[in-house]
This record gives structure tokens, C-alpha cells and sequence, in this order.
């Protein structure tokens, strides 16, 4: 029997779902009623003073399991390079900012030296300036070139919001500078009328990197002017480029950088990041290039202080007896509740889109409770609303008619949202980098803030309320992202033959994997081979052949029965375990069943219901080994490297009672298994170490599945990932490795570089896997240590005190973490000084 989780969409439905039965009074409402109009500036309390309120009563106070207390810093300036143009320094100064930190300065000295940068600082540090000042600056010297075009540059960002954000920046540090500045945003939304103007006469063009991908290199002749005088590329929150979608990006940019070539230019790049461990090898694998990094923040900072908070027990039980907790979203929406109440401009940050507009309802239910003037001051900001919706939240958030958000990560990726007092994070957001850039967006004009982690009930989160050291005391993550990847690789290199045949000369730019790969796209009739190179032999465009979203496979619709309404698109990856027939589906707040998933079509078809259950798909795995690339012994057992096949299959789904989780049901499915070829981490452990850890036959399935949920969930704390990008498998005894065996792989085909790093700091992750599960208070596992919301066996069977003595037994043979591979291809080097990051 084997025991597994396979990667799948975003999960919170159960989560939202265990709102209801929690009752809820208004502790903080009656005490704490604002002395003043609400988000009025002046005489504001400090972050401590909003911390005891919101803590205030012994259940409350409780709920704090550490605070962390991060003093001021004062700002360090300097002077702009001499060769930044004087007209650029009086449009900063009308801005009013009159001298740069020093680390604008030296990133502006960098790139008009010619030489690629990567910032790394804090949020709200001044990255953005750091990279508009020279390319300003060259841009309006080559606005007075003879050719009449001039220089131009490209923006890169992850999302069209940002992309337009941006514009607007630009459009007023710029209008000083007359038209000889003239950026333009160029991705799906542009009108087509616009577009032969952006490509003719724009020389700040903002798009994403998805638009370069499918857009501007297959049609690169109609750029040429453009590309022969393209300066500076600009790539902004390039830590979100991580597994298989960093690989993709990092793939697109050879590309850029190749058409570039042929039109004569060799644009710098300039790069924005969070702060991240060894930034410059992150961005040099990004781009390709050699990178210098700049790091050291010298903006000033106002007191933060940083809160851990676990949310109660209730009296409620889930699967197997096991004690269930608050949720995470029930919790921060009275927190929002709270912060609004005194008066407190904040975001609570959630993972999904239900979350945000959860947490808003609940919270303006709440504050109904107390004053329904306050309720039009709490609104939700996500993805999917119109532009003009988000602008408007955006002004009535900086104005203080808004006081409280719940937002998504929309609102993360640098969009300029300042004069937060105050940040809510509903759940640990998968990295260190992306908790700092959240609490970063608090602190007005160098005013003290504060920042609450409220942790949901999972391994992790539980793990880092309890352990504070490894959020405050450790660096931020290296980025995972691997461009030789054959599954990422090829259909980049068709798309590249496709612009421009590939020649001899263009392998090395596109990596070592190359020579392999290429005869393998001639065999499959993709490039064929002739004098002067490989060229794309299909009438499709190339370019299609990839969703560098890492999608994959077309997505499936759900379309409502009755309408013919679409209510939106799951990924083809995701669809057997959540739109099978019989499946609960939720959007906008209302319940839908799934009546019919055509796979042939693509479509879900469902049809408004109320049932007073939630479904959960149960499935079956298998994985075989197909190479073995690295191996070492950990005392008699061994921990191993290499790819792998796993072939999955959805059988059934369970009917649970909504409050309770009590299984009403079980119901068979006949869906085809799907395989996956991909890259993993395993471990074994011979009879001689089950003897040792007093593990026998019995148990044996139940301490291995336990250890697996367990490192799964604790994976993320030490690879760039989320415990939905990794899936597990757990045998007693496996055919390839006639041991007992457990596998966590990446969900991703051919590998995102997750499991890779699993490998290196093995013993690191397995000591903290152990630890999570033994300092965990339940009696036989919970959500919080070794049950798993994503189990295809229903968490049945595991067994806690076995997994603790399975990992003990085998962490005493666990040589020192290995190091990193060398070579480009190698993964970021964790090294990096200790503590939290300047945010």
C-alpha cells in the first residue's frame, strides 16, 4: 500500500468552511472606541499600545506565543552619479526627494557603468528610484539622438496590475521631462489601435513577461527599432520568479538577449528584488549574466513590532478524535475588526481570493455589531476586480476613508499603497522573503508599525509560533529555479528557432542540456537540422507550445447548467480531484455540484446546490525510480536524489458533514490515472534501525505516512515552495528499493529544483520534521503536526509517536547537510547573514 499526497490548486474552502461554528463577541469593540475620526493622522498609538489592545483579556493574550521587537534605523544618504542628468535630479527633487539613500546610488552607478544589478533591499526602501534614475537618465540622452528613436527600455513585471502601477510612477517623477519620456504599457489589455504606436514610439514599454514570451519575440521584426535600441531591461520583483515559473522566465530572457543580438544591442539588466539569500547568484541564474548585487539598505525604518499568534482550540473534533482549531480566517477578520475599531489603518493579507472576501464580510458583520458607519471602511483587494475598482481602493485606502483590507498578494507585489499602521498575515505565505515583503507594508514616513502572523493549523505554521528563532534568527530563502529543466527547456528552444534559427553558437546561451535535447525535438519532426542550423518546422506557433505559468494542459471550464454562464477555469492538473462529478464547488460564495466533467471537451458542468456537506477526492499512488543521480548513507538507511515516475489516480471521493468533518460516505469515480515524470528526494531505513526505533510490522505504514505529511508540510520552511508545488509517497516496502521507503517529490513535470534542496539540507528539514511532530500537545496527531489537508488517503493510517521515533532512529546516522552543487545550474547558496531583513 502506498500513502500520498499529490500537488493540487489552493485550498482554503475547509478552512473558510470552519467559520461557522465559532461564536464570536466584539472583546475589543466597547474598550476600545477611537478617541479621534478614525485613520486621522496625529497622536496615533504605538505599535506596542495596538498590540496590548488587540490582546487584552487572558484568552487573547494567550494566543501570543512571541513578540519580536525590531528597533528603528536611521537612513543613510548620498549623491546621485554625476553623469545622472541634471534634468532628472530637479524632476526627484520636484518629488521631493532631495538626496538618494546610498543604495540608489551605487545601484545607479552601476547600471550607467554598464554593468547588470540586482537591488535587494527592504519594501518601501526605493528600489523603484534606484532603477527610473538611470534609465531616465538615458533615455533622455537618446532622445537627442540623430536616428530620432533613440534609447528605450523595457519593464518587466509579474502582473499586468503592476505593470500599471509602474506607468503611473513614471508618468509623474516624468512629467517635468516633457515627452521626451514616453512609456506605454503593452500586454493583453492593450487596445489593438494603441499597439502600433507603442511599438513605434514608446521607449519605456511595461509589460510581463508572459506578453514577451507570446507577444514581442515571435513578432520581434515589428519591434526592431525598439530591440536595436533597447538599453535596460528591467525585471521588478524578480524573487517571485521561482520554480517552474522562474525556469520559463529564465528562459524567455536568453531568448530577449539573443533577438537583442541580432539587432546589435546588449541591454543591461536591472533587477528588484526582496531581500534574499545571495541575490546576485539568484539573478545571474534568472538572466543568465553575471549580476552585482546590492543589498545593504540605507533607508530609514520605524520601529516594528512583529507578533506571533495561534488561534484557540475549540471544543470541536476532526478526523480520528483529533482537536480542531480557529481558523486562521475567523481569527484575522476579528483582528481587522479590532484594528478598524481603534482606528488602525491595516491589510490583512490572505493566500486565496475567497479568503480575502471572507475575511471582509465577517469582519463588516462584526463591526455591524458595533457602529455600521465603520462598515463601509472594510472592503476586500484581489485579483479579477476591474482596474478602476482597484484604483479606487487604492485612493480611499491612502485617503483613510478605507481603513481595513483583505487583500491577496495583489497587493504585496508592489503596488504603492503607503500609510499602513498596521498588517494582519493570515498564515505563514510560504517564504521568509514574501512574510517580510507583507510586513514591509506597514510603517508611515518612518513611523512605527505593527505586523501579527496569525498561523493556521498545519505543520509549519504551528512549527514557526513555536519556534521564533527560525522566522527572526535565520536568512531568507534562497530562490529555487532550474532553466535546464528539460520540460521548460525544449519548448523554449523551439520558440527561440522559431524567432531565429538556432545556430552552434546559441547553445551555450541556452545551457548544458541543450546538445541532449535537440535531437530529440529533431526525432519528434519539431526543428529540423540543415547547413546553417535548427529551424521550426510547424505552421503553429511555436510559442504556443507552453504556458510558462506552469499550468500545462488546457484548462478546464466550469460552466453553469442552467446559463450556460462560465464561472471560471480550474488547471487540467487540478481538475480529477476537484471537479470530478459529485464534487462541491464554491465561487463567489455560493455552493455548486459538479454534475458532469467532460474530459474530452474540457468542461465541468455544475448546478447551484446546498448541501450540507464538503467533498474530498481520495486517490492512489504509485512511483517508480528511474535513475538514482546522488546517494549517501545515513547510518545504515540512505537518502537519495534522482527522477522519478508517478503514476496517480483519483478513485473516490468522501462526503463530509460541514461543522463536524464527520465522513457521511464514500463514492466510487472512474477517472483515468495520469503520470508525471519529475524529480525527487527519498530515504530508507533498514530492519536493523525499525528494531532500533521499537517500530514493528503493524505500525509501520502508519510511522512512515506520518513522517511523510510531516516533511511535506515543513518543506517550504527550507525551499522556495508551498506544500501545494511537492507532493509525498510512503512505502513499507517499496519494489525499486526493497525497503521501507518515503518519497517527496516536485509536482511539476521534469522538477521545479524543490526536492533538489531537500536533499542538501536534509538533516536540517528532517530534524525540524521531528521536532514539529514531538513538541506538538495532541495525543495521537492533529492538522498541526502529521495530518494533511491534501491526503488521498483520507490521513488513515498514521501514527505520531512511531513517526518521532522513525526520524530520531534516523537522524542519528544524518552526515552534515551537503553542500550546494557548484556550477551555474546550482541552486542559490543559503549563506547569508543572520536575522530578519531590513524591511
Amino acid at each position: 500500500m502506498a500513502f500520498n499526497h499529490l500537488p493540487a490548486a489552493m485550498h482554503d474552502a475547509l478552512e473558510a468552511l470552519s467559520v461557522t461554528p465559532v461564536t464570536h463577541s466584539v472583546p475589543m469593540a466597547e474598550k476600545h472606541r477611537p478617541s479621534r475620526p478614525a485613520g486621522e493622522p496625529g497622536n496615533r498609538p504605538s505599535p506596542g499600545e495596538v498590540l496590548d489592545r488587540l490582546s487584552s483579556g487572558e484568552s487573547r493574550a494567550a494566543r501570543i506565543t512571541h513578540t519580536e521587537h525590531l528597533p528603528a534605523r536611521t537612513g543613510r544618504h548620498a549623491v546621485w552619479p554625476h553623469r545622472v542628468r541634471a534634468e532628472v535630479i530637479a524632476a526627484i527633487e520636484k518629488a521631493g526627494i532631495d538626496h538618494p539613500w546610498a543604495h540608489q546610488a551605487e545601484a545607479a552607478e552601476h547600471a550607467l557603468d554598464g554593468t547588470s544589478v540586482v537591488i535587494a533591499t527592504g519594501t518601501a526602501s526605493g528600489k523603484s528610484l534606484a532603477y527610473l534614475t538611470p534609465v531616465l537618465s538615458t533615455l533622455l540622452d537618446g532622445s537627442e539622438a540623430a536616428n530620432g528613436r533613440g534609447a528605450t527600455a523595457l519593464y518587466l513585471a509579474p502582473t499586468k496590475a503592476l505593470a500599471a502601477d509602474q506607468r503611473r510612477a513614471v508618468r509623474e517623477l516624468a512629467a517635468p521631462l516633457g515627452n521626451r519620456i514616453r512609456p506605454a504599457v503593452y500586454d493583453g489589455d492593450t487596445p489593438v489601435e494603441e499597439r502600433e504606436w507603442v511599438r513605434q514610439y514608446a521607449n519605456y514599454v511595461l509589460t510581463n513577461p508572459d506578453m514577451l514570451h507570446r507577444g514581442i519575440l515571435p513578432s520581434h521584426p515589428r519591434w526592431s527599432s525598439f530591440l536595436r535600441s533597447l538599453r535596460y531591461v528591467v525585471v521588478d520583483e524578480c524573487h517571485t520568479y521561482r520554480g517552474v515559473f522562474g525556469s520559463h522566465v529564465a528562459q524567455v530572457l536568453r531568448r530577449l538577449r539573443r533577438v537583442c543580438a541580432r539587432y546589435g544591442s546588449e541591454p543591461v539588466f536591472l533587477l528588484a528584488s526582496a531581500t534574499s539569500a545571495d541575490p546576485a547568484r539568484a539573478a545571474g541564474r534568472l538572466t543568465g549574466l553575471p549580476v552585482t548585487e546590492v543589498a545593504d539598505d540605507a533607508s530609514p525604518r520605524g520601529e516594528l513590532v512583529f507578533a506571533l499568534w495561534e488561534p484557540p482550540l475549540t471544543e470541536l473534533h476532526g478526523e480520528h478524535g483529533a482537536p480542531v482549531r480557529r481558523s486562521a480566517t475567523a481569527e484575522t477578520a476579528d483582528l481587522l475588526t479590532d484594528l478598524t475599531v481603534q482606528g488602525v489603518r491595516s491589510v490583512a493579507f490572505v493566500r486565496s481570493r475567497r479568503g480575502a472576501e471572507l475575511i471582509s464580510v465577517i469582519a463588516q458583520e462584526r463591526l455591524a455589531e458595533v457602529d455600521r458607519s465603520l462598515v463601509r471602511r472594510v472592503a476586500a483587494y484581489r485579483g479579477g476586480y476591474l482596474p478602476e475598482e482597484r484604483r479606487a481602493l487604492e485612493r480611499a485606502l491612502h485617503s483613510g476613508e478605507l481603513l481595513g483590507l483583505a487583500a491577496t498578494t495583489a497587493l504585496e507585489l508592489g503596488v504603492d499603497v503607503s500609510g499602513l499602521d498596521a498588517v494582519v498575515i493570515a498564515g505563514y505565505p510560504g517564504t521568509r522573503a514574501s512574510l517580510w515583503q507583507q510586513a514591509g507594508r506597514a510603517g508611515r514616513s518612518g513611523e512605527g508599525a505593527l505586523a501579527v502572523l496569525v498561523a493556521r493549523d498545519d505543520p509549519l505554521d504551528t512549527f514557526l509560533v513555536h519556534h521564533p528563532e527560525a522566522i527572526f534568527r535565520q536568512p531568507v530563502e534562497s530562490t529555487v529555479l532550474d532553466p535546464d529543466n528539460p520540460y521548460v527547456l525544449a519548448p523554449h528552444l523551439c520558440a527561440a528557432a522559431a524567432e531565429l534559427p538556432l545556430t552552434e553558437s546559441d547553445l551555450e546561451l541556452f545551457g548544458p542540456a541543450v546538445p541532449d535535447l535537440l535531437p530529440q525535438l529533431e526525432a519528434a519532426g519539431l526543428l529540423r537540422r540543415r547547413a546553417t542550423g535548427w529551424y521550426w518546422t510547424r505552421r503553429e506557433r511555436a510559442a504556443d507550445l507552453t504556458d510558462i505559468r506552469g499550468g500545462g494542459g488546457s484548462p478546464v471550464r466550469i460552466v453553469e447548467t442552467g446559463t450556460g454562464r462560465l464561472l471560471g477555469t480550474v488547471d487540467e492538473a487540478a481538475s480529477h480531484a476537484s471537479v470530478h462529478e459529485g464534487a462541491v464547488h464554491l465561487h463567489q460564495g455560493r455552493t455548486y455540484l459538479v454534475r458532469e466533467l467532460d474530459l474530452e471537451d474540457s468542461v465541468a458542468l455544475v448546478e447551484e446546490a446546498n448541501p450540507p456537506y464538503s467533498t474530498t477526492a481520495r486517490d492512489t499512488t504509485a512511483i517508480s525510480v528511474l535513475s538514482t543521480d546522488t546517494e549517501i548513507p545515513w547510518g545504515a538507511g540512505r537518502l537519495c536524489y534522482g527522477s522519478v515516475e508517478v503514476t496517480n489516480q483519483v478513485v473516490s471521493f468522501l462526503r463530509r458533514r460541514l461543522v463536524t468533518g464527520e465522513v457521511l460516505g464514500e463514492t466510487k469515480l472512474d477517472l483515468p490515472p495520469r503520470t508525471l515524470r519529475t524529480r525527487a528526494v527519498w530515504w530508507t531505513v533498514t530492519e536493523d534501525q525499525l528494531d532500533a526505533a521499537r517500530i514493528n510490522p503493524e505500525i509501520l505504514g502508519g510511522a512512515l505516512h506520518a513522517a511523510e505529511h510531516a516533511s511535506i508540510g515543513m518543506l517550504p520552511l527550507f525551499a522556495t515552495c508551498d506544500r501545494w508545488d511537492i507532493g509525498g509517497v510512503s512505502v513499507p516496502l517499496h519494489p525499486d528499493t526493497l525497503l521501507p521507503t518515503v518519497f517527496v517529490y516536485d509536482g511539476h513535470p521534469g522538477g521545479a529544483g524543490f526536492a533538489e534542496r531537500a536533499f542538501h539540507t536534509a538533516r536540517a528539514w528532517l530534524t525540524a520534521t521531528r521536532e514539529a511532530i514531538a513538541s506538538c500537545e495532541c495525543e495521537a496527531g492533529c492538522p498541526s503536526c502529521i495530518q494533511s489537508p491534501k491526503c488521498g488517503n483520507g490521513n488513515d493510517p498514521l501514527h505520531k509517536r512511531g513517526a518521532v521515533r522513525l526520524l530520531t532512529e534516523l537522524l542519528r546516522g544524518a552526515p552534515a547537510d551537503s553542500p550546494e552543487p557548484a556550477g551555474p545550474s546550482a541552486p542559490a547558496d543559503p549563506e547569508a547573514p543572520a536575522g530578519p531583513p531590513a524591511t
